[in-house]
């Protein structure tokens, strides 16, 4: 699993997409585990969770389409409360990337006020739209202000792998 991710990471970097086979392959591997161990149910109830949690991020813009699958295919493998270990894991890793990289980017105060814009424009109209969609027409702008989640989903498994989580 660890290489898939690893792979997945890689072209996510690369081409802010994660290939399907990937997803595919590892929830076969994930699966076929669980059938040798008993666990087929709690695993895929473990992938229905990851679905369920995650697809109001990918709704809004918050979480790519590929972000989610990983989960599932992270599902395929762990049970439902290691599954959400490596999520929270995930979270908070990816929030300690993105604050060093407001900072390294000096970028704090705009990404601040877009988020309330955000917040203030679906308040005022009642309708979600997707966050940071405007930005995609200027796709440097919009690849400047997004980190690739791919990358701390790996270090969220590695560190359940590694015993730490």
């Amino acid at each position: 699993m660890l290489l898939l991710l690893l792979l997945a990471a890689l072209a996510d970097l690369k081409t802010d997409r994660i290939p399907n086979g990937l997803i595919v392959l590892g929830m076969i591997l994930g699966l076929s585990n669980s059938l040798r161990m008993d666990r087929i149910l709690c695993n895929v109830g473990s992938m229905l969770l990851a679905f369920l949690l995650l697809y109001p991020l990918f709704k809004i813009g918050a979480l790519g389409a590929g972000d989610v699958k990983l989960f599932i295919m992270i599902g395929s493998f762990y049970e439902t409360g290691e599954m959400l270990m490596i999520l929270a894991a995930a979270f908070v890793i990816a929030g300690g990337l993105s604050f060093v990289k407001l900072l390294n980017e000096h970028n704090g105060r705009e990404r601040m006020q877009y988020l309330l814009s955000y917040i203030s424009e679906i308040m005022q109209t009642k309708q979600w739209r997707l966050y940071g969609e405007d930005l995609k027409q200027d796709y440097q702008r919009y690849c400047h202000n997004k980190i690739h989640f791919a990358v701390p989903v790996l270090f969220g498994v590695a560190l359940k792998v590694g015993g730490i989580i």
